[in-house]
């Protein structure tokens, strides 16, 4: 192979590798399919890599090269006892007419779910499908049809409706959107949120793989709501999402989307109190006893300092007989993230919660310990003095400590 020499005009400027399917740009260079849609979804500049003119974004507007591809094909077949691979012709690429069919086949009844299985099969077959369909606005076509199951209380096929979305909005081209444009996508109202929570409300128990899907939707819809649309969520929605934590069939990428948007929902006053009550604390403490893998302990301590912020948050985490012990053991054990986490949930406890039981708690299952490892670690400075904060707030009633000894004795240092 290395021995052949390979017309000039048959390598890709991009890739510099045979094209498989030549298309000419609007700029007169042609380029391979595969290498010029990429770097047009990727550039910062949308411009013609070899002349640097201009070019816009989509793809439509790449004339397919037949004679340049039927030579190349001619070549490499010429060639095979050399060992040229021969190069099979490319599928038509998807146009806009055929996708705008399946669209408004999705309005009549007996052609529904075999547009929503064609939209389907494309959407999984490629990114420049998905990118494609993105353009022509297939995903929010989706989420009319989820919108419209739900008020009609009809799960046909929603699924798949969801599994396309998923497809979509996960698509690159779409994640260069701003977050004007994906809230257009979901609407500026509680419309698909609702549809979601319902979904889970109704298969949580009899459907895992559709709850599957419509939990990571709600963690990207949740990421580009505004602050008013999360203030408006109801107590019946993260009783909803706090289920899911409980559902230990469920994939861990649910188990994660539906941390996410507890998270993602805290950061306002009221779902702090909200999600207090939806019982969260106690399924976070019962889903981290049971040792999950090392990022959904991050996720599961971020949430529940955000939750002991609040004083019904402490007196839940309280509630738990195994509460204190756990952040003490996971202390210095996972992560710095985690670390950072459990110390600001021990400062809260200690500062506002601090009964006489709690104190003698806290160092009976040897958090007072783990504290004064935090000071002799290899930990960044503010948690060492957040460690000595603690151990100064109830130093009295730790005196009988070892460490605390310890500690009294080099705490005025000179």
């Amino acid at each position: 192979m290395a021995e052949i020499e390979i017309p000039q005009y048959f390598v890709c400027p991009i890739s510099f590798q045979i094209m498989k399917d030549p298309v000419t740009a609007m700029t007169g260079i042609t380029y391979d399919r595969e290498s010029i849609e990429r770097w047009l979804l990727k550039a910062k500049d949308c411009v013609c890599p070899v002349t640097k003119q201009p070019l816009p974004r989509s793809s439509q507007y790449l004339t397919p090269n037949h004679t340049l591809r039927r030579l190349i094909q001619a070549w490499c077949s010429s060639n095979t006892a050399n060992g040229v691979d021969q190069i099979p012709t490319p599928k038509t690429p998807l146009n806009n007419i055929q996708l705008q069919k399946l669209v408004k086949d999705l309005e009549v009844p007996h052609c529904y779910q075999t547009s929503l299985e064609k939209l389907h099969a494309l959407a999984t077959e490629s990114e420049r499908n998905r990118t494609c369909m993105n353009e022509e606005g297939v995903a929010k076509a989706m989420v009319k049809v989820i919108n419209k199951n739900f008020k009609e209380g009809n799960t046909t096929c929603i699924e798949e409706a969801m599994r396309i979305v998923h497809l979509l909005w996960n698509n690159q081209a779409m994640r260069m959107m701003t977050n004007n444009n994906m809230k257009n996508l979901v609407g500026e109202n509680l419309d698909f949120i609702n549809s979601l929570t319902w979904v889970l409300k109704l298969h949580l128990n009899n459907n895992i793989k559709l709850v599957n899907e419509a939990v990571p939707l709600l963690k990207l819809t949740i990421e580009v709501a505004d602050s008013t649309l999360l203030g408006s969520l109801s107590l019946e929605f993260f009783k909803e999402i706090v289920k899911v934590l409980k559902k230990r069939a469920l994939s861990q990428q649910a188990i994660k989307s539906a941390l996410h948007v507890l998270i993602g929902t805290s950061s306002l006053g009221r779902n702090r109190m909200k999600i207090v009550e939806a019982g969260a604390v106690l399924e976070l403490i019962e889903l981290d006893l049971e040792k999950p893998e090392k990022n959904i302990t991050e996720l599961i301590f971020n949430l529940l300092a955000h939750l002991c912020s609040c004083a019904d948050g402490r007196e839940q985490f309280l509630r738990h007989a195994a509460g204190i012990a756990l952040v003490s053991k996971r202390v210095l054990r996972v992560s710095a993230a985690t670390d950072d986490r459990a110390i600001h949930i021990f400062s809260v406890i200690a500062r506002f919660s601090a009964s006489n039981e709690v104190v003698l708690e806290m160092l009976r299952v040897g958090a007072v310990s783990k504290l004064c490892m935090v000071m002799q670690a290899d930990c960044a400075s503010y948690l060492k003095e957040k460690a000595r904060d603690i151990l100064r707030l109830h130093s009295k009633a730790w005196n009988n400590s070892p460490c605390i000894q310890v500690y009294l004795l080099t705490r005025h240092q000179r």
